[in-house]
């Protein structure tokens, strides 16, 4: 295997993302039946190259937007297997793409850490690179703090002080001759946790890049002639996740290892609150999590909109992390979080591949955003800004990732939430299928209920979560010809096995608030009378219609209230997909029904609380017993 070392270009072509939904990692019953066989293939082909190098028990453990990520055992004669990561690019990715496989390699090349798994190899085979690295062991973070929910206080300074001693090192500040390296995307996801030793691993090299400036923001160079180069001029950087990268790395600011100070905070923030963003620090701030309080109060500080706070915070961590962490601390017995609206369990008795559709959430923009990043050409921005978040203050943001954070679990149903000037009125119907992940479930809830609460405006915010599994795909060959059902094609259901009791005075319609300004796809009225019909029937659910030029996805989660109805109910939903062929048109367009039983109200706040961990954790484990 041989190692190339050349650093090539990086600039990423721009991306367009027509799904209404945000792709992070596309359920495969999302795609059409091509895509779907070409992504079987594409494993298929990266399965085999693996055991043709002599590995087994291979498995695809990661997907994103330019390739996969696999892992696989080498078995070794009298030593234990050695197991491997691999990332592929796409074969079929512009050359630069793959040019930044190998960057990432030679970068990780020069890390040495014990928390950073090292490169193994990086090679071509049959044109297809492959980066191969060393697998750490356990799970990434944001897996565990999907099943766990809000971190404890005593992990969370465990997890602190690793990152800082892993920072300390990427800056080089005990080594000499060697440039200061930017991660660019620390992020829970990007850290493995290995629960046994409670010892993290960073991941994931793809946006690193030397620092253009040190951690003072001084050139890094010494030559006059490369100060005056347009090379310092121009940032390096590339775009890491939006979620938890700081303001200076999102709008092109020169590379310096301040960025991974930035996603340092974004990340033990994410985990400290049990969210998957930065962004709510506003609404929950740190000294609201049961932290200690030096700690807290550090971490606000980071997290500041003030670019100073944020730098004399960021120096404090660095500093400061390993005497915080020798403090002595306990994980204190902490009572199962209460949902602030209902959370029904049922019995997973089916898989569920939850995909989550919002709209109305135009509202949530400010009025007149200057659109600052249209240049910028990143196929994250593309998928989170462009069309998501841009335009929106931090606490919008932390709202919209939190619903779309609920997407992550087992779940089916909606939510609607109203805002008036009193106040808030969550109406929700969400149905989780394991009930083992409650407490997680719970605590994701209550952030988004809390986060809303602390948005200052007027509208309403709908959302549809349903089983991607469920969808139907009806797929065309031209985009004149009309789409045709099949005929044994019919949209699910379930049925309550009794009927539920019902006030017609507030019963959520389809049509309540009038056409939705986001949605572009106008169905035809065969298929409208139809869903007027089906509103007179007592029941919930949603349907949605995605139409792509070559592909309709009717994405539906249906709950029949009322089974003595079930004939016609049925009979609507027949008459829908029989009018399929009718549809024109690109776009979305969503129906969705949801029995107001059980609305409940919240006052605004401008923040939570300040709770922080005690100062004797014993005495009050002994007092609380």
């Amino acid at each position: 295997m041989t190692r190339q070392k050349k650093m090539r270009g990086q600039q990423t072509p721009p991306s367009q993302i027509q799904q209404f939904y945000i792709p992070e990692e596309q359920s495969i019953y999302l795609l059409s039946h091509n895509d779907a066989r070409k992504l079987k293939n594409w494993v298929a082909l990266c399965t085999t190259q693996l055991q043709a190098l002599g590995y087994r028990d291979i498995e695809m453990i990661g997907k994103g937007a330019y390739g996969f990520v696999f892992s696989g055992k080498l078995a070794l004669e009298g030593a234990s297997d050695l197991e491997h990561v691999f990332k592929f690019i796409r074969i079929n990715l512009p050359r630069q793409l793959h040019d930044r496989l190998e960057d990432e390699a030679y970068i990780l090349e020069q890390v040495e850490h014990p928390r950073v798994p090292r490169l193994i190899s990086f090679q071509r085979a049959r044109s297809q690179p492959i980066l191969v690295m060393e697998r750490a062991p356990g799970l990434n973070l944001e897996v565990v703090s999907l099943r766990e929910g809000r971190l404890t206080p005593r992990l969370i300074i465990c997890i602190a002080d690793q990152l800082a001693d892993i920072l300390r090192n990427l800056r080089r500040e005990s080594t000499d001759g060697k440039r200061p390296i930017v991660h660019g995307d620390i992020k829970p996801s990007n850290l493995v946790f290995d629960a046994k030793h409670e010892n993290i691993a960073l991941i994931d090299w793809g946006s690193s890049v030397f620092a253009q400036l040190d951690a003072s923001q001084q050139f890094l160079n010494n030559s006059v002639m490369e100060l005056m180069s347009d090379n310092l001029q121009h940032t390096n950087a590339r775009l890491g996740d939006v979620y938890f990268i700081g303001e200076e790395q999102l709008y092109g600011g020169l590379s310096s290892p301040r960025f991974d100070e930035q996603g340092a905070a974004a990340t033990l923030y994410a985990l400290a609150s049990g969210q998957s963003c930065r962004f709510g620090h506003q609404a929950i701030p740190a000294d609201s999590l049961g932290l200690p309080m030096e700690f807290a109060r550090m971490l606000d500080g980071m997290l500041s909109p003030d670019p100073q706070q944020r730098q004399q915070a960021g120096d404090y961590y660095i500093r400061e992390m390993p005497r915080m962490a020798r403090t002595v601390m306990i994980d204190l017995p902490e009572p199962a979080p209460v949902p602030l609206v209902p959370v029904w369990i049922r019995q997973p008795g089916r898989e569920i591949d939850t995909v989550v559709y919002s709209s109305r959430k135009s509202f949530l923009r400010q009025e007149g955003a200057v659109n600052t990043l249209n240049d910028v050409n990143d196929v994250q921005l593309d998928r989170y800004y462009k069309n998501f978040m841009q335009g929106m203050g931090d606490t919008e943001k932390a709202f919209l990732a939190a619903v779309s954070r609920l997407g992550r679990y087992p779940v089916e149903g909606g939510l609607a939430v109203r805002w008036e000037p009193d106040g808030i009125y969550v109406d929700t119907s969400l149905h989780l299928h394991d009930p083992q992940l409650k407490s997680a479930f719970t605590t994701a809830v209550n952030n988004m209920v809390n986060l809303a609460q602390a948005i200052y405006r007027q509208g309403i915010f709908k959302s549809c979560l349903f089983n991607a599994r469920d969808t139907l795909h009806i797929e065309r060959d031209q985009a004149d010809q009309p789409f045709v059902t099949p005929p044994a094609m019919h949209l699910p259901y379930q049925i309550s096995s009794a009927p539920e009791v019902e006030d017609r005075s507030r019963v959520h319609s389809y049509f309540e608030d009038g056409p939705d300004p986001e949605e572009f796809l106008m169905l035809p009225p065969t298929i409208i009378t139809a869903l007027e019909a089906l509103n007179g029937i007592r029941h919930t659910g949603m349907i949605i219609f995605e139409a792509l030029p070559l592909h309709l996805k009717i994405h539906s989660q249906y709950r029949l209230l009322d089974p003595a109805k079930e004939d016609e109910f049925r009979q609507h939903l027949d008459e829908i997909l029989a009018a399929v062929d009718e549809v024109t048109g690109l776009g979305v367009s969503g129906f969705m029904k949801m029995p107001y039983k059980d609305t409940r109200f919240f006052p605004h706040i401008e923040r939570l609380p300040e709770r922080y961990y005690p100062r004797n954790p014993r005495q009050e484990v002994t007092q609380a017993s």
